[in-house]
């Protein structure tokens, strides 16, 4: 294995695209529009890559009819019950938490036994994102 990127599904990308590139400094690497809007992107920032794509162009792409849920497992159910929750480490957490003033904190800034500080909030499509700074060793 090489790599794993979340595809976080949403039924508008938009919404969720100031969060990531204006305020966390990410850039669109690819985007597939569907119609006037977009279906797909994805945003990359150093090593980190996140995938968005809109319920309805996953169905497309799996030949879903209407009606039918999704699931990647074990079948029928709906996308937006069960949420992905992303925990991205990085450099300095204070930068992180200046350029989210305003977000939704669902994690107050806690330090953890196992040496992280950490603080989390919902980004627009409703994940939850916990960024993580571990000590650098002396």
């Amino acid at each position: 294995m090489k790599k794993l990127t979340p595809v976080i599904v949403v039924e508008e990308i938009e919404p969720c695209l100031p969060f990531w590139i204006e305020r966390l400094g990410f850039g669109k690497s690819v985007e597939v529009p569907e119609g006037d809007k977009l279906g797909f992107v994805i945003l990359t920032n150093g090593s980190v890559e996140i995938m968005y794509q809109t319920a309805f162009s996953v169905a497309k792409d799996l030949k879903i009819t209407t009606g039918q849920k999704l699931n990647a497992s074990t079948g029928p159910i709906d996308p937006y019950v069960d949420k992905v929750t992303l925990y991205i480490e990085v450099e300095k957490l204070d930068l992180i938490m200046a350029s989210l003033k305003g977000v939704e904190v669902l994690v107050p800034e806690r330090q953890t036994f196992y040496g992280a500080r950490e603080f989390g909030v919902r980004e627009p499509g409703g994940t939850v994102v916990v960024f993580a700074e571990f000590a650098k060793p002396e």
